[in-house]
Order: C-alpha cells, then sequence, then structure tokens
C-alpha cells in the first residue's frame, strides 16, 4: 500500500501530507488578509458625531416648548444690529423626550450635555436642572421662512441617536432602538440624500404643526417618500406632512 497514511498522535506526518497542508495553511493566510483589506475599504466611515456624555455644560437661553422643544441661546455676534440665536434642541436623559411647558418662552439655566453631528447640535437636559432666570428677557421667538411644498425622498431617524449618541444611528440595524425613542418623546428628523451625497436634516411635524411621533413608528429606518411643507428658521429646517401619505419605496 503506497497511500501516506497519518495517525495524528504520531510525532511526525508524511511528507506528502504535510505539503498539502502547508499550501492549505499558506493558501487560508493570504485569503483572511484580502479578505480583511477588502472589508477595511469597503467599510463605510462613521459619521462625524459625538456625545459628551462624561462632561456636563452650563446653559442659558429661552426655552421654546412647542411642538419641538429648543434653547434658543444668543450668539456674541450680531447682524444689522440685532441678535442671532443657536437653537437646541432639548431632550431628556434615557430614551426620553422633555417636557419644558412649565417654562415656555421663559428666559432659564440649565445644566446638560452635548450631542452634535456636524453643525447640528443637541443638549441632553440633567433632571431638575432648569432654572427661571430674572437677569433677562426672554428672546422674541425668530421668524419662520416658508419654502413651498416639495416631494422628498429620505430616512425617518430618532434625533438623540442620530446626532450622536448612537453611531451609526440610522438604518435598520437601528430600527429597533429608534423605534423606542420615538415612542418615548424623541424629537424625529427626516434625513435626506441627493444624488450628490450632500445630506439635508429636517425636524419631522405634522401638517397642523404638532408631534407626530406615535404615526409614523411603521417606516422608521426604512426608505420612503413623503410630500409635505418645507420651512426654515435660521439653520434649522422643519418638514410638515401627513403621515398617512408617506409611500415606501422599494
Amino acid at each position: 500500500m503506497s497511500e501516506d497514511f497519518y495517525v495524528g498522535y504520531l510525532p511526525k506526518m508524511p511528507k506528502s501530507v504535510a505539503k498539502v497542508i502547508r499550501v492549505f495553511v499558506i493558501l487560508a493566510f493570504i485569503f483572511s488578509i484580502i479578505l480583511a483589506v477588502a472589508l477595511w475599504f469597503g467599510q463605510k466611515p462613521f459619521a462625524n458625531s459625538f456625545f459628551e456624555f462624561t462632561e456636563i455644560k452650563d446653559f442659558t437661553g429661552t426655552i421654546q416648548a412647542e411642538p419641538i422643544p429648543f434653547l434658543l441661546v444668543e450668539k456674541a455676534e450680531k447682524v444689522n444690529g440685532l441678535p442671532m440665536f443657536d437653537r437646541f434642541p432639548l431632550v431628556s436623559e434615557g430614551k426620553f423626550g422633555v417636557d419644558v411647558s412649565a417654562f415656555k418662552n421663559q428666559f432659564v439655566n440649565l445644566k446638560g450635555k452635548l450631542i452634535y453631528r456636524d453643525d447640528l447640535k443637541m443638549i441632553e437636559v440633567v433632571s431638575d436642572s432648569i432654572e427661571t432666570n430674572s437677569s433677562k428677557s426672554a428672546a422674541s421667538l425668530e421668524t419662520v421662512e416658508s419654502l413651498g411644498v416639495q416631494t422628498l425622498n429620505g430616512e425617518i431617524v430618532d434625533s438623540k441617536c442620530y446626532l450622536g449618541v448612537m453611531n451609526p444611528g440610522q438604518s435598520k440595524p437601528h430600527r429597533e432602538c429608534a423605534v423606542a425613542c420615538l415612542r418615548g418623546g424623541i424629537p424625529p428628523l427626516f434625513v435626506v440624500k441627493d444624488r450628490a451625497g450632500n445630506i439635508s436634516e429636517l425636524w419631522l411635524l405634522s401638517d397642523k404643526g404638532e408631534s407626530l411621533n406615535k404615526d409614523i413608528l411603521d417606516f422608521v429606518a426604512e426608505p420612503i417618500e413623503v410630500t409635505g411643507e418645507i420651512s426654515r428658521i435660521d439653520n434649522q429646517l422643519f418638514f410638515k406632512i401627513n403621515p398617512a401619505q408617506i409611500k415606501r419605496l422599494p
């Protein structure tokens, strides 16, 4: 019998068997390197988003309570002598929105943690940290500029995770988390990408300008098309839609 036969407990395997195994190991090693490189270059880069969860900061500004809670913080610079504001959407700790109705249109101090993605910033408010500040009158709300009715394709996300608490905080792998956040009152964002890859984020409201969290849960993290009115306040975009008119895209 000329075929080599090898038993695992023997001290040395036949040369022919060793040669086959050696070739197999080398090929497997080369393949693993090629696969690792392919996965490396195929991986999409993470978004430029952050959550300063260990750093609590002090903020002062005017509360806009409805339909999305915002803190209007006056900037140092002015335009034509008029004050300019940074608008920070507010959320609570965990997967919850924040109720600031008791401080509506009031000038306040609060403590919170910054969440931000590119130029869009959010504050996670520390519980029971909001206090009325009587040193200055509340800011007048800014003028709303209508940009007309448009039909847009995009994805509904929960703003807190998308802006930095999770990375990536969108698409189907994040769906269950996003639904939990939206059900808890986190304001929804509608994320739109054009053919050139430019991204726009619009705060999503009902066609009556009210919260619509419960009406959009079935469409979260899916490609959809919907028609509505777009408006702008400073650098923030708002999209008023009728949830019944949402269409799923293939």
